[in-house]
């Protein structure tokens, strides 16, 4: 960041550390933003092309995320500048020595995010002893591998769907983005009775207007391929998922998939963000105006953290998915009552997860 003060708020951030390891051409950055609520946990998101803005970013919707659901944690992320698609034992050494590098950041638990998994943080824990989203071999809850994101996120779409009186049996699904969130999302979305129209990797887009075998796609990139692999429907480019109609559109990507440049061309009745900051402040803004709901990402895709930290406190899947179930709907509820005709149910949700850290500030020291 050419400033980084310009983020500054009273919430945060609390620490922004660069980290650089010549020999391993490891440039990392991690972001702390706020503690208040408690030790913060975000994930570590390995890209060629992430940045420190991007870092701080993430982690204050992490802050958002964690206060609004209610946990015991404040937000932080990681990101590190590397091919995730690297050899295998290259991406080992890399992420030890990001590890032993960020030791001493006793208040920042890491897990597992784009360019990232389970092993990976099973990598972290041997190195430093703290993580979440492990391997069930050393007593983790692998939240990637059962679709802790994804079932969250189809939880909120439902509470959505009611609230705008549309029926999930037969409700036309597009999904920007199908990796673990975006497959798990389509999954248990498929499971309430919605159809898959539409789905993109970073190789194209793929779309059947009949529907979309969603187990065979989900199989079809465990075993390596790409949508454009899949034998039936039509292919199209990456940015094509965007003009695809139907009734819940999600993105499961990357920031800033949609913006002032091509918000023009979404046109659904639910926006659910799968990923992080998916959308531009001035896209949310042109999307309410015609209507249509968008779920904020760090209420929809809570999902994800609130295993972590079920796991972080011992708990167990069961648990995870009992609470995700729980905290998602109310709060996507909650926000949806606080939402007011015109407005953008982002400022409830903002609202409603900064009166919880604010309330956690009073009883912390001035340093924090």
């Amino acid at each position: 960041m050419d400033d980084p003060f310009r983020f500054a708020d009273q919430m945060g951030p609390l620490k922004i550390v660069h980290i650089w390891r010549p020999q391993l051409a490891l440039r990392a950055v991690v972001a702390i933003d706020n503690i208040d609520c408690g030790p913060a946990i975000g994930g570590v998101r390995m890209a060629p092309d992430v940045s420190a803005e991007e870092a701080f970013r993430l982690a204050r919707a992490m802050t958002l995320k964690n206060a609004a659901a209610g946990l015991p944690h404040g937000g932080g992320k990681a990101v590190i500048f590397a091919d995730p698609k690297m050899p295998a034992a290259d991406k080992e050494a890399m992420i030890r020595a990001f590890a032993t590098a960020m030791a001493d950041l006793v208040d920042y638990i890491p897990g597992p995010d784009m360019g990232t998994d389970e092993l990976a943080m099973g990598w972290v824990h041997d190195e430093i002893g703290r993580a979440v989203g492990l391997p069930r071999e050393v007593g983790g809850i692998p939240l990637d591998e059962i679709g802790a994101t994804g079932f969250g996120l189809a939880a909120a779409i439902d509470v959505a769907a009611g609230h705008i009186g549309l029926s999930l049996t037969g409700a036309r699904v597009a999904v920007q983005g199908f990796g673990s969130v975006g497959q798990h999302a389509a999954r248990f979305l498929g499971e309430k009775g919605a159809v898959l129209v539409g789905a993109s990797d970073t190789h194209g887009t793929l779309t059947d207007d009949n529907g979309l075998d969603i187990g065979a796609l989900i199989t079809l990139k465990h075993e390596g391929g790409a949508l454009r692999d899949y034998r039936r429907g039509q292919k199209r480019d990456g940015e094509a998922i965007i003009d695809i109609p139907c009734d819940i559109w999600i993105p499961a990507a990357r920031p800033d998939v949609i913006h002032g440049g091509n918000v023009a061309r979404l046109h659904a009745k639910i926006v659910a963000q799968g990923a992080n900051i998916p959308c531009t402040q001035e896209a949310e803004a042109d999307l309410a105006r015609r209507g249509v709901l968008v779920l904020p990402d760090f209420i929809a895709n809570a999902g994800g953290v609130i295993c972590a930290a079920v796991e972080y406190h011992g708990g167990t899947e069961a648990s995870a998915f009992a609470m995700i179930e729980e905290k998602i709907r109310a709060n996507t509820k909650a926000v949806l009552e606080r939402t007011t005709a015109g407005a953008l149910p982002r400022t409830a949700a903002v609202n409603l997860a900064k009166d919880r850290v604010a309330r956690a500030m009073r009883t912390r020291r001035w340093e924090h």
